[in-house]
């Protein structure tokens, strides 16, 4: 089987930094793999790596066995930090639709395979009712359902999230990842997330990055390999700040 995504020796800088370093990865075709690891550890870089929207110093980066720009219309994203202007009136229905565009419609009209595809998306994330309220109307949860929706309407092969729960509480993120598991009964996801206990119960496989990064092809998440990615003993992990050790006692 030909594997969805295949990273080898990696380096990535910024300027006079290395974010990324012989980085290599291999994702089969179907997976789910949870990426763990502390702020500013590259995560998000890694995923747009993925994307093609950064491009390496050096190493090579496959998407399905051809180069990025190849295959980059397989791949969805669906970024940390998308927000709606609450005053704009835009439907959920249309936002869906945005992930329909390309060059060949950046300028044009949607036709009826589009919102087809569109409500279809919408049903698989659970919002088919919501299709023609305002979009700056819908909670936390619901706005990254409507994310989902918009990057699954394009049809990917494979659908990359960064930090999709960072906004929403816990018992809409259980629900969160019920819709993700379903969804990677076709597509092979790969999850950035800070939330190590969700990440853990819910994905197939765990990496932790942190400019290198530590995978060994299982959900185990050992003592070694968290120490590893945030070099230091930790004790406990908050979101939303810097990772935080606490003493023993």
């Amino acid at each position: 089987m030909i594997n969805a995504v295949e990273i080898k020796n990696i380096f990535v800088k910024y300027e006079e930094s290395m974010v990324l370093e012989d980085v290599s990865l291999t994702v089969p075709t179907g997976e789910f793999l949870g990426i763990i690891g502390p702020n500013g550890g590259g995560k998000t870089t890694l995923l747009k790596v993925m994307l093609g929207l950064v491009k390496p110093d050096s190493g090579t980066v496959k998407i399905f066995d051809s180069p990025i720009s190849e295959n980059h219309h397989l791949v969805s994203y669906v970024p940390q930090y998308s927000l709606f202007d609450l005053d704009y009136p835009i439907s959920v229905l249309d936002v869906v639709l945005t992930g329909r565009l390309n060059k060949k419609k950046l300028f044009g009209s949607y036709n009826k395979e589009d919102k087809e595809i569109a409500l279809q998306s919408l049903e698989l994330v659970g919002l088919e009712n919501f299709r023609d309220r305002l979009a700056g109307e819908l909670s936390g949860g619901e706005k990254q359902r409507a994310l989902i929706a918009r990057a699954l309407a394009k049809r990917p092969n494979i659908l990359l999230l960064d930090e999709p729960t960072a906004s929403i509480d816990a018992a809409t993120g259980v629900n969160f990842y019920s819709i993700l598991q379903n969804l990677n009964e076709e597509i092979t996801i790969v999850l950035v997330s800070h939330d190590i206990g969700a990440v853990s119960q819910n994905v197939n496989k765990i990496a932790c990055l942190n400019k290198n990064l530590v995978f060994h092809d299982s959900k185990e998440l050992t003592h070694d390999m968290i120490e590893a990615a945030y070099h230091c003993p930790v004790d406990l992990i908050a979101h939303g700040v810097a990772h935080r050790v606490l003493n023993k006692h």
